[in-house]
């Protein structure tokens, strides 16, 4: 069942107010468990070289993700401590108003959001340069502290850390909120509107 949510008329009235928007990132996170290191459809994580051992993370935009390295999910299954977490269509709903809720409070401009079962993406432009670990940090803080609020119970919402990809120019920009419009199977999705996208006409 897919779910849309828009905007509430206080969070919509902040969004109004937000500044210029100086950098774009598509922001990507999954549930606890659900999407383990290894994983052949593609995972950012640190990963041993075999030429020399050293580590490496592959997290640039343009670049592919690391996949399929099955010693490593099994390794994070074995290792896996709390019971795996997938959200629910009410879940997902209260996800999606609370990214766009915290997109206005901190005056980010939220362009896409889709919440799956097992991981959300979401393109927000932000003014400055702050570092992206800290969207992705609010984003999730704020949507884990809401999901206990209203299921009554602490529980371990996400996976640690997530994907941050920056979008350097307004093609990129576009690209990326047509990949989460076209999402497999969304729960909840929220798309803003056509005319306040940059580089599109008025509808």
């Amino acid at each position: 069942m897919l779910i849309i949510v828009f905007l509430s008329s206080d969070t919509a009235r902040l969004d109004r107010e937000t500044p210029s928007v100086d950098r774009y990132w598509l922001l990507t996170w999954t549930t606890y468990g659900t999407w383990l290191p290894g994983d052949e459809r593609g995972f950012v994580g640190a990963v041993r070289q075999t030429s020399d051992a050293t580590q490496t993370t592959h997290n640039q935009p343009g670049t592919e993700y690391d996949r399929k390295r099955p010693d490593l999910e099994g390794f994070a299954k074995a290792t896996q401590k709390l019971p795996t977490t997938r959200l629910t269509p009410d879940q997902a709903a209260a996800v999606c108003k609370q990214i766009q809720a915290t997109a206005a409070i901190r005056q980010w401009k939220l362009f896409a959001v889709a919440v799956m079962a097992n991981h959300v993406h979401a393109v927000v432009g932000v003014p400055g340069d702050p570092e992206p670990s800290t969207l992705l940090r609010d984003f999730k803080s704020y949507c884990a502290r809401e999901l206990n609020r209203t299921s009554g119970a602490r529980r371990r919402w996400w996976t640690k850390s997530g994907s941050t990809r920056k979008l350097p120019d307004e093609p990129a920009l576009l690209a990326a909120i047509r990949y989460v419009e076209n999402q497999d199977w969304p729960l909840a999705l929220w798309i803003r509107g056509e005319s306040e996208r940059p580089g599109e006409p008025p509808a």
